[in-house]
């Protein structure tokens, strides 16, 4: 354990110290002496972003439940916390021991998002543990990795001794009861490693290895002998009912992103976008029971006293039985004035008589996201909706007392024309005037539409892998255009940095070269890459530099179909038949239908089984 005097002392002297002190309501404590394997969820980022994530809050408690094993959180220090750690050379500890992380069984980190990649890193410096895997020694800490990132692990290669790729709940135990027998028999660590190599899901990238052509594509991806499995394929969850969820969650001491208790109704989506990745790599739908959901949020809401629940999945309004859990739940909590929440709502399902449910209790914001501003644009990305879709529902809305809308769209999108970013602003423009065409009467409060846009970052195991993002300047000249053409007081335009997301795509896209750039970058100073005021991409562009690495071979080229992506070792079920089929039609603006209006053919239920499929 760390010194506690020291911690108490360098405690007083940092902002928020609650993310450092762990002993919420619901944590665990355990005799550290009275269990076989410890394991520390690392999550590469703040508290208060990391305690809002579910999937920490399931794996916590499902590890938690097995009376041997200890998961404790860990998270990154903020930047004045890391200053006083490094002063008086307190490794990284977690919360609920304050223990060093070092002297666990596992560290495994959560990969949400690409810009998260230094942080690990620095996670690692802080806990005194090497950054490659190559230089650990026995008795270090197995560094394990999952996520929707690790769908492509190969920037990360050089760093994670093995990844866990889908949904972990059944396979994480797996990989601790083999754990606990190989160290029972004193094991060597290379033995471990091979051990779980043999699992579904569990990639270990010390066991491949590349080779590159001469223009720097990938030539060949392989095993280095027949014993590793040469595709790795993900794992599912057939049936959610009969998967752990947690009945606890822990209740911080300070405000985090979302303060409220978070039901998973339903995992995957039949929607194809072409854009989106979760779209693709969380087939196929597996829903919750409306009973059993109401169980859980009976249990979270006493446990927690949180007046919020929120219904969490890739597009709630597509749940099956979303009217009848949506009334149940107002009934069950009215008298306690529990509000509730659906965010991803899809506007061609967006019900009106959902929104007047919701309405008896509390007003919650609305969000929508056309993705694009015109119709051509939109059936090239297999939206599914279109503009009456949003103006219906905006109206609807508008008549029940609502005033502030949310848009969200995406410049850069494939095949997009400077008349399609103009459908934007003119979107926006039909926004607004719906709600000046309604009777004065009828007008609540005080108009405001905010449209947002992101960069679009091609990624991989979508339709649209293959395509050469934009460029940082077409990207900015498109948010000049776009931002010059909206003169509306009532309209606020807000961008994404197009610098970060051509990062996004360097990684998404890229390969193990990166590692050696993704180290030097770190050395250079980079960390929580993904906050504003400390993203600095000038010294990415060292880096990028100094390891001979040109960033724009993975982000902005374009790529055919017969290249060798690196993440083609990876089975997600969707077969990449069926993405250059996406793909194809997409130049054509040719529709794909919900698949379960019927099968599209994605491959999904010829390499899973379980869900809709």
């Amino acid at each position: 354990m760390i010194n506690k005097d020291t911690l108490d002392k360098i405690l007083s002297r940092v902002e928020k110290p609650a993310r450092y002190i762990g002993n919420e309501i619901n944590s665990y404590n355990k005799n550290t002496k009275e269990v076989k394997v410890r394991f520390a969820f690392a999550f590469p980022d703040i508290y208060e972003v990391g305690m809002s994530h579910l999937g920490l809050h399931i794996l916590y408690n499902l590890l938690n439940k097995e009376e041997d094993v200890f998961c404790e959180r860990v998270f990154a220090p903020w930047v004045d916390m890391e200053h006083e750690l490094r002063k008086y050379n307190i490794p990284l500890y977690a919360l609920e021991s304050k223990d060093p992380i070092n002297e666990f069984d596992f560290v495994g980190f959560t990969l949400q998002y690409e810009m998260s990649y230094t942080n690990v890193l620095n996670m690692l410096n802080l806990a005194h543990i090497p950054l490659l895997s190559k230089d650990r020694k026995e008795g270090d800490p197995f560094i394990i990795a999952g996520g929707p990132c690790a769908y492509n692990p190969e920037p990360l290669a050089d760093i994670i001794d093995f990844f866990v790729i889908g949904e972990s709940e059944e396979l994480i135990l797996e990989i601790i009861e083999i754990y606990k027998k190989w160290k029972e028999n004193n094991r060597t660590r290379e033995e471990f490693l091979e051990d779980v190599s043999q699992i579904q899901g569990v990639y270990v990238p010390k066991f491949y290895e590349v080779t590159y052509n001469q223009d720097g594509t990938i030539k060949e991806f392989r095993p280095k002998t027949d014993k590793y499995p040469s595709v790795i394929k993900k794992r599912i969850i057939k049936n959610l009912d009969e998967v752990y969820f947690p009945d606890r969650v822990i209740v911080p001491y300070i405000e985090t992103v979302h303060d409220r208790v978070m039901l998973e109704i339903f995992r995957g989506c039949t929607r194809g976008c072409r854009f989106c990745q979760a779209g693709m790599i969380y087939r196929p739908v597996r829903e919750r029971s409306v009973d059993r959901l109401l169980d859980y949020a009976q249990k979270l809401v006493e446990i927690t006293g949180h007046e919020e629940i929120s219904l969490s999945s890739l597009s709630t309004s597509d749940y099956s039985k979303l009217e009848e859990l949506v009334k149940s739940l107002i009934d069950k909590f009215k008298d306690k004035k529990i509000g509730l929440s659906l965010p991803s709502l899809r506007l061609d399902s967006f019900s009106l008589d959902i929104i007047q449910e919701i309405q008896k209790v509390r007003k919650t914001g609305l969000t929508f996201a056309p993705e694009a501003g015109s119709q051509r644009l939109r059936d090239i990305i297999n939206k599914g909706i279109n503009e009456e879709d949003l103006i219906n529902s905006v109206r609807d809305a508008f008549y029940l007392g609502w005033s502030t809308v949310k848009l969200y769209f995406m410049i850069g999108l494939p095949y997009e024309n400077y008349d399609d970013i103009l459908g934007i602003k003119d979107l926006a423009y039909k926004v607004k005037d719906t709600y000046f065409g309604l009777p004065k009467d009828k007008r609540k409060g005080n108009l405001k539409v905010t449209v947002s846009t992101s960069c679009f970052v091609p990624k991989p195991f979508t339709p649209f892998q293959w395509f050469g993002q934009d460029t940082i300047e077409t990207f900015k000249e498109k948010q000049r255009y776009l931002g010059s053409s909206i003169k509306d007081k009532k309209i606020t335009y807000n961008f994404h940095d197009p610098e970060l997301s051509f990062l996004e795509a360097v990684f998404a896209r890229g390969d193990r070269r990166l590692s050696k750039a993704l180290i030097i970058a770190w050395q250079k100073g980079c960390k929580f890459d993904g906050w504003a005021d400390y993203f600095n991409y000038e010294k990415w562009k060292e880096a990028f530099r100094e390891t001979e690495i040109d960033p724009s071979f993975y982000a902005n080229r374009h790529r055919e179909y017969d290249e060798v992506l690196p993440w083609d070792f990876i089975d997600v079920g969707v077969s990449k038949k069926y993405l250059i089929k996406e793909n194809e039609k997409a130049k054509e603006g040719i529709l794909t239908r919900d698949c379960r209006k019927g099968c599209t053919g994605c491959g999904i239920n010829i390499s899973f089984t379980g869900g809709v499929c």
